[in-house]
């Protein structure tokens, strides 16, 4: 499990609050994602944390069979990386569904959802509710 850092903990405490908090440039506005103490565009420590909308997109993902200590019942799970609808990829596992080729289609929309592992709550990725269902 993640272990927060101080340049993290502002991210594990909004997910916790059931928030995706990621970082915002105040010299050049640009949204990123890892949470680190400079922007990594135009090196500014002027930075603020907003609250992404959850909204995001399959950017790209393996399915792992083998899984890491900790996750042995929920193999075979997929580690994906999510394009949030505010610029910035991250790295998270997909939920909610059968992490099969089939279901996980590139460019699909996700939503943000929260699970306590541990001492932190991470964000993880669902696909996105449709006005159907």
């Amino acid at each position: 499990m993640p272990v927060p850092t101080p340049e993290t903990q502002p991210h594990f405490d909004a997910a916790a609050r059931g928030e995706l908090k990621i970082q915002r440039c105040l010299d050049c506005g640009s949204p990123f994602f890892y949470p680190r103490p400079c922007c990594p565009f135009c090196a500014s420590d002027a930075l603020e944390w907003i609250t992404a909308s959850g909204r995001a997109t399959l950017y790209s993902y393996t399915i792992n069979h083998r899984p890491a200590p900790g996750f042995e019942q929920e193999a075979p799970y997929a580690i994906a990386v999510v394009q949030l609808a505010e610029g910035p990829r991250m790295m998270a596992n997909i939920v909610g569904i059968d992490n099969t080729p089939d279901n996980l289609v590139l460019d699909m929309d996700l939503q943000v959802t929260f699970e306590q592992r541990g001492d932190v709550t991470i964000p993880q990725f669902m696909p996105a509710r449709t006005e159907a269902g």
